[in-house]
């Protein structure tokens, strides 16, 4: 994943945000039992989370002082792979051990997220073999992956996928280079088959240049689309209402928390309704955390352990 080398207003951003968040809180089930919408006002802010490193129940240890809401509304799982199967040709979902750990202990890794709320999302990413969401050869092998995708989602009681184009080396063992029509069949087949759940876009790569195809344009079908590079301010490309979009982003403890405080005013005084962080891990900050939630919440991040 990248990083960053690679008055009226306000309160106007924060009902439209307020509206979001309502949108947000029943727009995916989950496998676990029936959790409480969030109740803060303002944008929905997203936690990605190295889980090679980190603990996906690090994302739970954040509310505000001023009411004791989650700070974080969404928790990414970074990541499964889109890798390539020389023998068959085909592309699958992988995951390495430490992400199949996460999923396996679902029960304690992610329902206690889910219980209190939060949302988490499976991030797929390209894995150096060729295989990407941009170069599927067919609608039908589009839609197998789709499967796969949904099928996760299904049996781990996830909230939704997240796509991240990065890392795929288009052409690596004879694959085909990036084509206008697999990311549309892909992301097309994938709501069909979980129209309640999410689908978010990291806003890079070759298939976030490419959704249109035939007629079709995906843009609607996602839920939520973010800038990928930390410590910036960029508009993700993509027609989208401005409550489902991060031109914020933020590496939590790599971003300085002035850069952090000022991309969170700036997210609400021009309106955008999601706030984007990376790298959440396992000690206290609460202080750069604080930076972006007095912000877009007014209020201070509280940290327990």
């Amino acid at each position: 994943m990248f990083t960053l080398v690679r008055s009226r207003v306000r309160k106007a951003a924060l009902a439209l945000s307020a509206v979001a968040a309502l949108a947000f809180g029943t727009a995916a089930t989950t496998g676990a039992a029936a959790a409480p919408a969030p109740t803060k006002q303002g944008p929905t802010s997203v936690a990605y989370v190295e889980v090679n490193d980190n603990s996906m129940l690090n994302v739970g240890k954040y509310t505000l002082a001023n009411g004791g809401e989650n700070v974080f509304d969404v928790a990414v799982i970074f990541a499964a792979n889109i890798n390539y199967d020389t023998t068959k040709k085909e592309a699958y979902l992988h995951f390495n051990e430490n992400v199949q750990r996460v999923l396996d202990n679902a029960a304690t890794q992610i329902r206690p997220l889910q219980q209190k709320g939060i949302k988490v999302v499976l991030s797929v990413l390209g894995n150096h073999q060729g295989a990407g969401f941009a170069n599927f050869p067919s609608k039908a092998a589009a839609s197998a992956f789709a499967k796969q995708l949904s099928d996760t989602v299904t049996k781990y009681g996830l909230d939704g996928i997240d796509f991240d184009d990065e890392y795929a080396e288009y052409g690596n063992n004879g694959t085909g280079q990036p084509n206008d029509s697999s990311f549309v069949h892909l992301v097309t087949a994938l709501r069909a088959n979980m129209p309640d759940k999410i689908i978010s876009l990291y806003n890079i790569g070759p298939a976030a240049s490419r959704l249109s195809y035939g007629g079709v344009d995906i843009s609607a079908k996602f839920d939520y689309a973010w800038n990928p590079y930390y410590g910036t301010w960029q508009v993700p490309g993509i027609a989208l209402p401005k409550s489902k979009l991060s031109p914020a982003a933020v590496e939590i403890g790599g971003t300085s928390q002035g850069t952090t405080a000022d991309l969170a005013r700036r997210t609400v005084d021009e309106g955008y309704g999601v706030y984007l962080t990376y790298n959440l891990d396992g000690t206290d900050r609460s202080a750069d955390v604080s930076a972006f939630t007095r912000e877009l919440y007014g209020s201070d991040a509280v940290y327990t352990p």
